[in-house]
């Protein structure tokens, strides 16, 4: 079976579906995996054919229409806003993606794509090619509210196939655990959760508990900048200083570039700081806190640690607030700037075993669901038709 899986924005989105993609090809199968070229590093790190279909970073369809207009950010806008900005950018990606996807389809027919959350570029190709289309989920995010903005912005491309909405997958795969899926989600087959990773030599301290001493992981995602707009570095930098009370260790899982900026900062409060294997890190901590970044809070619902989630958007927020209602984690106000907030939420987490009992559970569901291997046999069944 030839499949294509297609993905795009950041290096999360290709490493969340790498471990199905890996499946497929450990199964035998023919797999190619198209992004955006910018993260095509992420795509070779995970041992893939890599396909490049854009040459336009990621923030030119954030910040740009497709006239190259200026698009002002939704930011402190109603969730609902987020959600159909989301869906149109995606979509300007997926518009920009699909001529040279078509193109590629000509010289290397697929059986069967492979689409990730918001991948809509994969939707159509399929559609094009009269082929299965498979949607596989990233993270546990609801994304109902923004595929209309994807439907909006791409009504040229789908008023060339005779659609007015964006086409529905003949398989929906979902890594959320069946306890979260918020009410009214579609019928799905649940795959447990497996997070590719890009990896490096490990050293002791990233698979062995501290002894005597508890561990948090504080992060706020791989893609955190000094100068960026929702402020993630402040956030880490406000954070482990409100740590510092509880005599915990204190990682920092960032780019390595704010290591530096980080010690400067927060003196001898601060652990080990930098870019670090966090699917391998999570297991050995007491703590996971960090701004509601879906495979993030993913990563550590697989590791049965709880969490204390500050979402950096409110769009964000959703998944957040299920995890907290499940009894796992606490969530504060999005982008919450209250002082010791975050410090209070972490003395509350680690003073009640209660919510590492309910994340241990959670884990064990996730690890019962079916696996990567698993799926790939759903997924031939559907070229057999």
């Amino acid at each position: 079976m030839r499949t294509l899986f297609v993905t795009g924005g950041g290096p999360a989105t290709v490493f969340a579906l790498a471990p199905l993609a890996t499946a497929a090809r450990a199964a035998g199968h023919q797999v190619f995996m198209a992004a955006n070229h910018e993260i095509m590093p992420a795509v070779t790190a995970s041992g893939l054919p890599a396909l490049p279909v854009t040459e336009q970073p990621l923030g030119h369809f954030i910040s740009r229409d497709r006239a190259g207009r200026a698009v002002p950010l939704p930011l402190g806008r109603p969730v609902a806003e987020q959600g159909l900005f989301t869906g149109r950018w995606f979509a300007r990606m997926a518009a920009a993606s699909l001529p040279p996807l078509l193109r590629f389809g000509e010289r290397w027919r697929p059986d069967l794509v492979v689409g990730g959350t918001t991948t809509y570029a994969a939707a159509l190709l399929a559609r094009h090619l009269a082929v299965p289309y498979v949607r596989a989920t990233w993270d546990a995010i609801d994304a109902r509210h923004i595929h209309p903005g994807a439907d909006e912005e791409l009504a040229p491309e789908l008023a060339e196939l005779g659609l007015e909405r964006v086409p529905e997958p003949d398989l929906f795969v979902d890594v959320c655990p069946p306890s979260l899926r918020p009410g009214g989600a579609a019928p799905a087959l649940p795959m447990r959760f497996a997070l590719g990773n890009r990896h490096r030599e490990l050293e002791p301290w990233m698979y062995t508990r501290p002894e005597g001493r508890r561990r948090i992981c504080l992060t706020a995602g791989s893609q955190v900048t000094r100068e960026g707009a929702h402020k993630l570095f402040e956030f880490l930098a406000r954070a482990v200083l409100e740590l510092k009370p509880l005599d915990a260790e204190v990682l920092v899982a960032c780019p390595d570039a704010l290591a530096p900026g980080l010690r400067e900062a927060c003196g001898d409060a601060l652990g080990n700081a930098g870019w670090m294997p966090l699917d391998v890190v999570a297991r050995t901590c007491d703590l996971l806190v960090h701004h509601g970044g879906g495979v993030t809070t993913l990563t550590g619902m697989t590791a049965g640690v709880p969490q204390v989630i500050v979402p950096g958007a409110e769009m964000l927020a959703d998944t957040a607030r299920r995890l907290a209602g499940y009894g796992a984690a606490v969530t504060l106000p999005t982008c919450d700037e209250t002082p010791d907030a975050v410090g209070a939420a972490c003395h509350q987490v680690l003073s009640d075993t209660g919510f590492t009992e309910l994340a241990r559970r959670l884990s064990a569901e996730i690890a019962a669901l079916p696996t990567p291997h698993d799926v790939v046999g759903r997924m031939t069944e559907l070229t057999h038709g």
